[in-house]
Formats: C-alpha cells, structure tokens, sequence
C-alpha cells in the first residue's frame, strides 16, 4: 500500500544544486524534495550524478553552485559529521567496518568519549538490535559475520546515532533474496515512524515494492519525478536510459548433444590448518552452454573461478578443458588456451587504473604476439582494436588514450567485459559481471554473455544476482561455504529453495513448490548431487 505524503514541508530540499570536477559537470541544477515518513528512490545510469548528489547531502563533495535546506533551514553541510549533527546518514556500499572488533565497537566508535561504561553500550546496542528484529548478537566479532549481518551492523550504527533521514546506496547488491525482504520490511518500519528514506538502487522491483516517489536522473540531472502508482516497471526502464530494452531471450539448451568442454573432477583446495576453500566439486559445462553459480558473497565463489583460471591449484582432484589436462598449468597457459576471466573486483585483478584504456586492453595479450610488428608493439593496431571496442560495447570514452581510471565504474567494467569475451574464445568466467552497472549496461552484457553462447563457447557465471542467474543459466549450481548444495536445470527450484540452499539448508528439507507434481519434483532431480 503507498504511504500518504506529507503536507508539511520537506523535510529535505536539494535546490538547483550543481557539481564539478574540473572538466567534469557531474550534477547541474539538480532540485530533489525528501518529505517525512517518504522513501524517494534515485534512478539512472552509471554516471548519472546519483551517488553524487548523496554524496553532496552527506558532506562527502562540496557542491558548485545550489543550496540545501533541511527542515525548511538553509545548511552548509562540508563533513559527514555535519550531516549526522542533522540527523542524516548514509549506509554505503562498500561497508566501513572494523572485522577485528565487535558489532558494539563498531557502532560506538567514533560516537562515544570519555569513559565508557562498555557494558551499557552492549546492553544498548542489542536492544536496538532486537527491537527491529535483526538478529544481531551485540559480543559477536564483525569479521565473524554473513555480509548480510554486516550490513545490518551498519544500519544499527546510523540508528544508534538517531537518523531521522537515511541515504542506502545500493542496499541490497549483496544480500540474498530472504535478506532483501528483511531490509524492505526494515525500511517500512523506520519510515512508518516519521523518518525519511533515499534509496539509490538499478533494481525495478525493488523501487516498486519500497519508494512512493521516484526520481530519474540522466547526464547529471534529474530528467524527471513519478509517482510509484503513476508508472509500470517498462516505463521506468524506458525513462532512465531513454528508450525500451531489448527483450532477451535463451533457446533452450540440451547439453546432452554438445561436448564436455570443462571438467572438474572431485576437486578439493585447501591450505594448512584452515578450513577447505572449496570442498569435492565435481562438475561439467558442456559447449555452448552457461553454467550458473549461485550463493551468498564469500562462500567460495571467486577460489572458484581462482582455481579455473590458473591461479588456485588443487589440493586433490583433476580439471581438464576439451580434453587436456589443465589442473596445474598457471594464468599465463590458461589465457593461451583461450580462457577468459572476468573478475568480481575489476580494480585489483581487471585493469591498471592510471593506464590508457589501450594499454588495459592489450595487457593481457601482450606476450602472445598478437600486437607484433618486427619485434615492436604496433599501437596504431592496438589503438584501431580499442576504438572498434569502444564503439560496440558503447562506453563512453573520448578516446583510447585515456586512462581507465578516469572513467564510471560501469564503463570500466564494460572495457574488461569486452577484452575477456575477446580473450576466452573457448571458455569464459564471468564473476558478477553486472555489478554495479545500470539498466542499459546490464542489458548489453547479458546480450554479449547470449551471444558467446550461442557462438558455441562454454561460460561460468558467478552471481550474487538471483534475477540474472535464473536469465541467462541453462544449469545452476548453488555453493555454501565452498561445496555445491546441488547442481539443477533452470525452472527446476523457486527463488525461495535457491534462497535456502544459500543459506546452507540440505535439499533434502527444503519445501516443495506447489506445482512439483505437475513439472516433476526439483528434489528428484537434484538427489544424484552434482551432475
């Protein structure tokens, strides 16, 4: 049901605000309105000015030009320390916590002085923790705990502070879909107390279910305001990045007809005297066909694509790729076999920020003579390469000599999608390889991973993303502390059993869908284990 607005005045008023980074108009007049007891949603594509504009309200950037006002009074918010004196905070991202200390600490720090009476703050931290249901244990060291426990820590550290207005910058990229209810259920509750959400997210259902007003944002400004009841989820992908998605579709795959293409045989790594990184796995991908890898963030995903790339050797077991033995050659003799990756964090493993956008895309190829002429790199072919990549994965780059670095985090991410779908020819590791991209990108990678697919090439995808596992798989496997729960077609299971089996719930106690009668039971199919 869509909350009443308020008729009292804003409580947050972001009026024609601008911002510049040198050559850069990051944001220019941007006018946005926050009332009591109102969740506003930011849409828009990578480099729209949506954290941006945040970042300005929480005094992380200074703006240009503009003014903000908050409760009707105009304010000069330079630190986040102003910001929180307002009763505004942000929940970012990537989290700012202390692993080595408890979730009390973590939330006190900063925030308390003096003496403390330690014992009181825990009492206090876990009242705060039971009274919205989050489960979080107040003595319970941060590093010990799920991403999704995390978070909540960090949610508690702005409810400890008393925020009355909260900024979440893409809340739910890590949670699984049991965790992202629980958020939702948390944001109903916190507004339907008088406070006040910003919600910046790429996921339509996620505006849907949670935001009254949404706000599109588009070449740093804002482009337009809806109501929620006002538009369907096609129509705010058609406002954001200015015209209709192409509709995708997946022929159906039987992989039965094709050849085994990558083979892990009863694959085990593990270090001395810590647990096992990934525990007998035991699976196939045939040509032509994407295997999906679904599981909570560092259950074992990226030792995963590690170890079929060349740079995890197993403990015990054997890999073979189109019939040779791979399971102790390195990176180098993987990418000459024609291996691509993809990596989840593109800034340590995907590229080197203060080179040009040609040298990134040659690094990798550089000593297999590709770019050879006489003994010297040949730019001019490198350059011409670069430009034809540019133009078909349109990032938005001047030109091949800038640095990487100085581009969005989605563009960024579209150049090394484009140099590892040129460098796998025969298989590609995709580990999240939408993250943090916006609607338009989103499409365009899904489009290009389709693609290798139907070009004959075999493809792992590893993605936190149930929504775009379940597109583009023709088999899923779910992973939970480094072992496989199960191995099944796409269809066979709900977003709900995914979620358990996530979770680390056996398959053997998971409920069975309505309609398992009917399509044949999800359990049956699974009960063989890893196929």
């Amino acid at each position: 049901m869509e909350r009443k607005q308020n008729a009292q005045p804003p409580v947050v008023e972001i009026d024609h605000v601008s911002k510049r980074f040198a050559k850069v108009l990051a944001n220019h007049e941007v006018s946005i309105t926050l009332h009591r007891g109102e969740v506003v949603a930011l849409l828009g594509e990578n480099g729209a000015g949506k954290s941006t504009i945040m970042n300005i309200l929480y005094g992380i950037y200074h703006m240009t030009s503009g003014e903000i006002r908050v409760d009707g009074v105009k304010q000069n918010i330079t630190t986040p320390r102003d910001a929180m004196a307002l009763g505004i905070s942000m929940i970012q991202q990537h989290f700012s916590l202390v692993g080595a200390h408890t979730v009390t600490e973590n939330i006190i720090l900063g925030n308390v002085r003096g003496k403390i009476d330690y014992a009181a703050e825990e009492k206090k931290v876990q009242e705060l923790s039971d009274r919205y249901q989050f489960g979080v244990d107040a003595k319970a060291k941060v590093g010990d705990l799920p991403v999704g426990m995390q978070q909540k820590v960090e949610i508690m550290k702005a409810l400890y502070r008393n925020t009355r207005i909260l900024i979440m910058d893409e809340p739910t990229a890590v949670l699984m879909p049991q965790e992202i209810d629980t958020l939702m259920e948390f944001i109903r509750s916190f507004v339907a107390q008088g406070n006040s959400v910003f919600f910046i997210t790429h996921k339509m259902r996620e505006v849907m279910q949670v935001a009254d007003r949404i706000v599109i944002m588009r070449n740093g400004e804002v482009s337009g305001t809806v109501s929620k009841a006002e538009v369907q989820m096609a129509d705010l992908a058609r406002l954001m990045i200015g015209h209709d998605l192409e509709v995708l579709s997946r022929s159906e795959h039987d992989e039965k007809k094709e050849a085994v293409r990558l083979k892990v045989d009863h694959v085990t790594v593990e270090r001395k005297n810590e647990l096992p990184l990934l525990k007998d796995l035991n699976f196939e991908i045939h040509a032509g066909e994407i295997m999906g890898v679904a599981g909570v963030s560092g259950n074992g995903q990226d030792s995963l694509c590690e170890l079929l790339y060349g740079a995890l050797t197993p403990t015990s077991g054997t890999i073979t790729l189109d019939g040779k033995d791979i399971t102790h050659l390195n990176v180098a003799q993987h990418i000459a076999l024609g291996v691509g990756y993809c990596a989840s964090d593109r800034h340590r493993y995907g590229m080197v920020a203060d080179m040009s956008l040609s040298e990134n895309m040659m690094l990798k190829s550089s000593y297999l003579h590709r770019w050879d002429k006489g003994g010297w790199i040949s730019w001019k072919s490198v350059d011409r390469y670069t430009r034809d990549k540019i133009s078909q994965y349109s990032i938005k780059a001047p030109d091949a000599g800038v640095t990487i670095g100085s581009l969005s985090g989605g563009n960024q991410q579209k150049a090394v999608v484009a140099r590892e779908v040129d460098m796998g020819q025969n298989f590609v590791i995709f580990d999240q390889p939408t993250r943090g991209l916006d609607l338009g990108a989103i499409n365009y990678v899904h489009k290009t991973i389709l693609g290798e697919r139907e070009a004959g090439k075999s493809i792992l995808l590893v993605s936190t993303e149930l929504s775009e596992v379940f597109t583009l798989s023709d088999r899923i496997a779910v992973i939970c502390e480094g072992k496989f729960m199960g191995i099944f077609r796409n269809g066979e299971l709900t977003t709900e059993q995914i979620g358990m089996l996530m979770a680390g719930v056996p398959i053997e106690e998971l409920p069975e869908r309505e309609n398992n009668a009917e399509e044949g039971g999800a359990a049956d199919g699974l009960k063989g284990g890893q196929t």
